[in-house]
């Protein structure tokens, strides 16, 4: 996504999936929650195709599962699922990061800085909601600039439950500046250097979660 993205009109179903994605994040929909083609598609004013579209979407992200006969709910997420993307997170954004260092262009780096500019500029203008969406693009931009696909086919489904573990961090502010930093090191042109910078960044958020029972269950009441 580049800042100019920012203001091209999205697909109906990608509409839908945002909002849905979103009120996971927010703890609206809590898992188990049924999410109902037809409700869901009178909510938003829509045909159930756009809805349906959205759904699978968000099932290949790893955020809704089917079940048999209840439809489409909302993913659990246990204490060991949380553990065990942030072992994979930790291998492969690092190894994302520092070929990114190596194989980045000035100009995509250039349009990563005015994404995290974007970012900070909703936050400041009180678009938190909007902020988060930016900022969460992020990581998903840097596995692009690794110009793996063998990487970025494995790092991209699990996009979306990284970015629902991280709808607990508090400090929006914080994080983006964290990201700024991260993307200095990348345009360091220093693999060692962008490689360290990434693992840091993640073991920071990681000790964030000490009880994922305790965090991940309160989802669950």
């Amino acid at each position: 996504m580049t800042v100019a993205d920012l203001n091209k009109p999205q697909p109906l179903r990608e509409q839908v999936r945002d909002t849905i994605r979103q009120r996971i994040f927010d703890g609206y929909y809590v898992p188990g929650t049924r999410l109902i083609e037809r409700s869901l598609a009178e909510e938003f004013t829509v045909s159930r195709l756009p809805v349906r579209e959205a759904l699978r979407m968000l099932r290949q992200e790893g955020l809704v599962v089917e079940k048999d006969r209840r439809g489409s709910m909302v993913s659990s997420l246990t204490d060991k699922d949380v553990r065990d993307l942030f072992d994979l997170r930790t291998a492969l954004e690092v190894l994302a990061c520092r070929l990114a260092a190596q194989r980045a262009s000035d100009q995509e780096l250039e349009e990563l800085n005015e994404l995290l500019t974007a970012a900070r500029s909703q936050l400041e203008a009180g678009r938190q909601a909007t902020a988060q969406r930016i900022n969460s693009e992020f990581h998903d931009r840097v596995i692009d600039l690794a110009d793996n696909d063998q990487l970025s086919q494995v790092l991209k489904p699990l996009a979306g439950r990284l970015h629902w573990i991280f709808r607990h961090v508090d400090d929006l502010g914080e994080l983006i500046d964290e990201h700024f930093a991260l993307l200095a090191a990348i345009a360091s042109r220093d693999p060692e250097a962008a490689g360290a910078a990434s693992a840091e960044h993640i073991a920071k958020y990681r000790a964030q979660f000490p009880d994922l029972h305790a965090l991940y269950s309160q989802d669950k009441s």
